[in-house]
C-alpha cells in the first residue's frame, strides 16, 4: 500500500510527459504511467521505477490525480473517455489534470464530464519546452476551480518555475493560445532578423550579443539564434504541433471576434515548411523557408 503516499497516474509519455513523470516519481509518490506504445510505458518504469497499467482506467484506478500529456483533442478524448479511459477508473474526489494543448471546448467537455461522477478537472498547458520538462522549470497555466488548484498546486510545481490560476476551466487552453499567438510572431522576426544580418555581411552572433541586452531581448533570441544560423532545428517543440495549436488559436478567434491576421500568415508559413519535409524540425526553422526561397 501507498500509506500516505501521494497516488498518482500519468498517461502519455512523449517528450514532455516522460520527464513530467519523471519527476513525479523522484518526489517519492507512488505512480502507475501509461502509454499507448506499451514499450515506452516500460522503458519509463525501467529509468524512474513505479509501474505500468495496460488502460488509462487501470492507471486512473485509486489515483489522487491523473496527469495527461497527449498530442491533440482527439487523443484527449480518446485517453478519458474512450472504452477503458481514465473516466473509467476516475474516483469520486480525484483530480483530472491536463497538460495537453487542446481546444477549451474539449477541456470544458471533459471537465463536466468529471463533474458528473464526482471528480475534478484542471486544464494545465505548459510553456517550456522539452527542456523544460527535463529540468523541471515549466510554466504552466491553469484553468478549474480556485478550491482544485490549491489541492494540485504544489504537485505541479514538482516540475515547474512558474504555476498560476488563470480562470474559470478553459482559462488554462486560452491562455495557451496567447502564448504561441506570441511566440510564432516572434520565431518569424527572428528569423527575418537573422537572415538580413546575413546578407549584410554581419556576424549574426556577435549583433545577437548585443541587440539580446536590449529591447528586442526575447527567449526564443537567447535559446535558438545560435541552431537558426548553424541551420539546425532538432532542438524543440515540433512544426507539426505548432501548426495544429495555431489552428486551435485561429478557430478560437473566428467564435470571441479576435482579429489576428499575423498569426494567420505564419500558420501559413509553418504550413510551406511542413510541405519541405520539415514537420519534425523544431519551429525556429522558420528561417529555413526563408533562406530556401533566395
Amino acid at each position: 500500500m501507498a500509506g500516505d503516499r501521494q497516488r498518482l497516474a500519468f498517461i502519455g509519455l512523449g517528450v514532455m510527459g516522460f520527464p513530467m513523470a519523471g519527476h513525479l516519481a523522484g518526489s517519492g509518490a507512488d505512480i502507475c504511467v501509461y502509454n499507448r506504445t506499451a514499450e515506452k510505458a516500460a522503458q519509463w518504469v525501467e529509468t524512474y521505477g513505479g509501474r505500468s497499467a495496460a488502460t488509462p482506467a487501470q492507471a486512473a484506478h485509486a489515483a489522487d490525480m491523473v496527469f495527461t500529456c497527449v498530442g491533440n483533442d482527439d487523443d484527449l478524448r480518446a485517453v478519458v473517455a474512450g472504452e477503458n479511459g481514465v473516466l473509467a477508473g476516475l474516483a469520486a474526489g480525484a483530480i483530472l489534470i491536463d497538460h495537453t494543448t487542446c481546444s477549451a471546448d474539449v477541456t470544458r467537455e471533459l471537465a463536466a464530464a468529471c463533474t458528473a461522477q464526482g471528480a475534478d478537472m484542471l486544464d494545465a498547458p505548459v510553456s517550456g519546452g522539452e527542456a523544460g520538462a527535463v529540468n523541471g522549470q515549466l510554466t504552466i497555466m491553469v484553468g478549474g476551480a480556485p478550491a482544485v488548484f490549491e489541492r494540485a498546486k504544489d504537485t505541479l510545481g514538482i516540475y515547474a518555475r512558474a504555476v498560476k490560476l488563470m480562470g474559470d476551466s478553459g482559462a488554462g487552453q486560452l491562455t495557451k493560445m496567447v502564448n504561441q499567438i506570441c511566440i510564432g510572431g516572434l520565431l518569424q522576426s527572428l528569423s527575418e532578423a537573422l537572415l538580413f544580418a546575413e546578407q549584410a555581411g554581419l556576424d549574426g552572433r556577435a549583433v545577437i550579443e548585443v541587440i539580446s541586452k536590449g529591447a528586442a531581448q526575447s527567449w526564443q533570441m537567447e535559446n535558438r539564434h545560435e541552431t537558426m544560423i548553424d541551420d539546425k532545428y532538432d532542438f524543440g517543440f515540433a512544426v507539426d504541433w505548432m501548426v495544429k495549436d495555431l489552428t486551435i488559436c485561429l478557430q478560437e478567434a473566428e467564435r470571441n471576434g479576435a482579429l489576428l491576421p499575423l498569426t494567420e500568415l505564419v500558420k501559413s508559413y509553418y504550413e510551406e515548411v511542413q510541405g519541405m519535409g520539415g514537420g519534425r524540425w523544431d519551429t525556429s526553422s522558420l528561417i529555413a523557408r526563408l533562406r530556401n526561397m533566395k
